[in-house]
């Protein structure tokens, strides 16, 4: 009898937490989202099943010495993951819109307006006691507003290790919500006719023009922020290798293999970090309010740019693919076009926002620098 209790005591079961149960269930949670509701699969999955294994008590596979431990330590505290990332994003990126149309650049720009926002927000609820954050918390929770979850998780593992998983999750979790938080928003800032503008058609890019902007993009920023270097650094070479037509291989590589396979190792070693104690708190439930005010924010200051340039330029700009600034590639580009067809059913604006969209990426990783280069 002694050795069955001995047993019992053993098990998973007698030894469970309440925090660690209610986590397991939003480990749950995430991949019903990811698996029913098609919301970020590709990243969901694995943060949503790192969740669970990191929960499960006594099993140890999130503790020092485990294998989501030294996934982490490897990929994540290291910055490596997100950059292996951005390469491959780079490697996917196809810059023609944006220099077809270099003005959709002030979009992309005006886009990450959300993130200081947010982060000067972060800074007055800690100074009113609201919250506790220090400035690295502030700026990395920020970083959210960018919609862009690998430059959020580089940002949270420089500046605010202890809120990666909350932040991680915030940020995916958004980029997944894009079809459902920006349509509102695009919808109340603009009117039927804007809504409705056409755009012409873009000039063709060369493949010169193609090659030669991610070296002089990444010469020009990586001398004035080298913070901003190892994100925009890596992803300009990425899209370097897609463009030069010499390197396919690599190429390909970097697009389906190696990005497939640290996108695997990237969400458990995130999904490792939803511990019950570090999640399951009050900052966590502030820190998810605040992104999703940065995202709002930040989609709202590209529609508002884009009626702002209406003003000064001659050909005008659909104010819908401001909302594209925000750097969800390609679902924030999507969404235009589709409130766009909703409008216009012969309105297609995807490739025109894929230029704020990209520029977004862009903005991403230089804001990114700043903030490091500040905080630090």
């Amino acid at each position: 009898m002694e050795k069955f209790l001995q047993l019992w005591e053993n098990t998973g079961l007698y030894q469970i937490e309440l925090g660690q149960a209610v986590m397991i269930a939003i480990g749950m949670l995430l991949l019903y989202l990811a698996i029913k509701k098609n919301f970020e699969p590709l990243l969901l999955v694995p943060i949503g099943f790192g969740a669970v294994l990191a929960n499960i008590p006594a099993a140890g596979i999130a503790e020092p010495g485990g294998l989501l431990h030294m996934m982490y330590t490897i990929g994540i505290e290291s910055g490596a993951f997100p950059l292996l990332i951005f390469m491959g994003v780079g490697a996917m990126t196809d810059f023609g819109p944006l220099l077809a149309n270099p003005k959709t650049l002030f979009l992309g720009a005006a886009a990450q307006f959300g993130i200081f926002a947010t982060l000067g927000g972060a800074v007055l609820l800690s100074y009113f006691g609201i919250f506790d954050f220090s400035l690295g918390d502030a700026a990395a929770i920020g970083i959210i507003g960018s919609a862009d979850g690998p430059t959020a998780i580089y940002v949270a593992s420089k500046l605010s290790p202890d809120l990666l998983g909350a932040i991680a999750v915030a940020a995916y979790a958004y980029m997944a919500l894009v079809p459902l938080i920006q349509p509102p928003i695009m919808r109340a800032l603009t009117t039927e006719a804007e809504r409705k503008i056409r755009m012409h058609q873009q000039r063709h890019v060369s493949q010169r023009e193609k090659i030669l902007f991610p070296l002089l993009l990444l010469i020009l920023v990586a001398f004035l922020l080298p913070d901003a270097a190892p994100l925009l650094g890596m992803f300009c070479f990425g899209n370097l290798m897609k463009e030069c037509a010499v390197v396919d291989r690599l190429s390909n590589t970097t697009q389906n293999s190696l990005i497939n396979t640290v996108t695997i190792f990237l969400g458990l070693a995130v999904g490792s970090r939803l511990h019950a104690e570090s999640f399951l708190n009050p900052t966590t439930l502030g820190i998810l309010s605040l992104g999703i005010v940065a995202f709002a924010i930040g989609t709202a200051a590209g529609v508002i740019m884009a009626k702002i340039l209406n003003k000064i330029i001659k050909e005008p700009i659909n104010p819908l693919i401001g909302s594209a600034g925000v750097s969800a590639v390609p679902m924030a580009a999507r969404v235009s076009n589709k409130l766009g067809l909703e409008a216009d059913k012969h309105n297609f604006l995807l490739m025109h926002a894929m230029g704020p969209n990209v520029a977004g990426v862009i903005g991403s990783a230089v804001a990114a620098g700043i903030l490091i280069n500040f905080v630090s």
